[in-house]
């Protein structure tokens, strides 16, 4: 991503803040796993949004006074024996021009720039994004920060950037629809080796390797979250990710997975029978999910409201199911379909902003995801897309796949040698 992007970000919220404020963001570093290993380092997506920077240990300082903004990314200073174990870190020309910020200082000259702001200026506000789910959580280096400020500083208004990032990452800019549409493409193609070598009796794990290749293959290090493949009644799981079970003869197969592009995430749903061949009532239900994805699809546009795509398909699976006489009244739907419809995607999989509250506008990218789950037939069916929304309605940036049970036996049928 070019740093103009990056820019333009901080430009955007920096017009949000009060005068006479700081802001302080944090890259985050890795969790400590178990005796000298870490969990695998990802930079925290809201300041990878404002800087660009993916490094750990990294902190961005901005200063607001007078209308005018000075910005300042720390880095860590160079340790030639680290470098030779872990590898170099990052330079300040390299931090310069990955995210348009000038002034490059060293990480452990932060506590005295921040004490020397304070001392020279009366700030009177401080922002930080103090995103936090639970009380259980462990305190972000944001929260630590914040608190300590707070009994340092008692007059300053301390201000929570988490929701006000995250409503700017809903509308989605054209490099990032680029990036999500490369996910996508990448998804779907590792989608199709799975069809291509898929037989009865494989484990879920044997097929998952089929999808890894081809993201591995493509340069992909990421996942856009762990891959759930479920044969059978596994598919009836929602979020089963074990991926340990056997594709038996017969089973339906659900995938749900996504290749992460430069940080930017594909989620495709897709289902499939094992041995190329649906049976009748797997196509009943899976023409059910299949006709419910689709119009779900052409009521994506500017100005419908999040929620009244989920309404719409709580009363599509009804009417359906009531119809095939799965169940008896209306409430028992609940038992078959029990998660939303869609979701905003992005540089999370599930990604923030306060989408479900509002209607649609151009440049959001959500999911469209019905699904149907009878354990007591073993039959899961879950069918997704990616969706942009545009100018004048949508556009699915994950088409292309073969959809319908015809084109699903069709190409088993043509592309897989291990059904001929």
């Amino acid at each position: 991503m070019d740093k103009k992007f990056f820019i333009r970000n901080r430009s955007k919220l920096y017009e949000t803040l009060e005068d006479q404020s700081l802001t302080i963001l944090f890259a985050g570093e890795a969790a400590h796993q178990s005796a000298d290993e870490s969990y695998p380092f990802y930079p925290n997506r809201n300041f990878y949004y404002m800087t660009g920077i993916t490094e750990p240990k990294v902190v961005f300082v901005a200063a607001k006074f007078n209308e005018e903004v000075s910005e300042t990314l720390f880095i860590q200073r160079a340790d030639p024996w680290m470098a030779r174990w872990y590898g170099e870190t990052i330079t300040p020309d390299e931090a310069r021009e990955a995210s348009g910020v000038e002034n490059i200082e060293l990480l452990d000259k932060l506590d005295s720039f921040i004490r020397s702001q304070f001392d020279g200026r009366v700030y009177r506000h401080l922002y930080a994004d103090l995103e936090t789910k639970s009380w259980e959580y462990p305190a972000r280096p944001a929260n630590k920060f914040a608190a300590d400020a707070a009994v340092t500083y008692p007059y300053l208004s301390v201000h929570n950037l988490y929701p006000v990032i995250s409503d700017l990452r809903v509308v989605k800019s054209p490099e990032e629809i680029d990036l999500l549409r490369r996910a996508g493409q990448i998804t779907a193609d590792g989608i199709r080796n799975v069809l291509a070598n898929a037989k009865p009796g494989m484990k879920e794990y044997e097929l998952e390797a089929y999808f890894n290749f081809v993201l591995k293959s493509r340069g992909i290090t990421e996942f856009a979250f762990p891959t759930i493949l479920a044969s059978g009644y596994n598919g009836t799981v929602l979020h089963y990710s074990a991926n340990t079970g056997t594709a038996a003869d017969g089973n339906l197969v659900l995938l749900d997975l996504g290749a992460q592009y430069q940080y930017y995430n594909g989620d495709i749903s897709y289902t499939f029978p094992v041995n190329g061949k649906f049976t009748d009532r797997q196509k009943t239900i899976y023409d059910i999910v299949l006709r419910c994805n689709r119009e779900v699809t052409k009521r994506v546009k500017p100005g419908i409201a999040f929620e009244d795509l989920n309404d719409f398909t709580i009363r599509f699976l009804t009417e359906e199911l009531l119809k095939i006489g799965l169940i008896q009244k209306a409430e028992e739907l609940r038992k078959y379909y029990f998660h939303h419809v869609s979701h905003s995607l992005g540089l999370d999989t599930h990604d923030v902003g306060n989408y479900r509250d509002i209607n649609l506008v151009p440049g959001e990218v959500i999911t469209n995801e019905p699904g149907l789950y009878i354990p007591e037939e073993s039959i899961g069916v879950r069918i997704e897309d990616d969706v942009l929304v545009t100018e004048d309605g949508y556009e699915v940036l994950t088409g292309g796949l073969p959809r319908t049970v015809d084109e699903i036996e069709s190409y088993m049928a043509e592309h897989n040698k291990n059904l001929q």
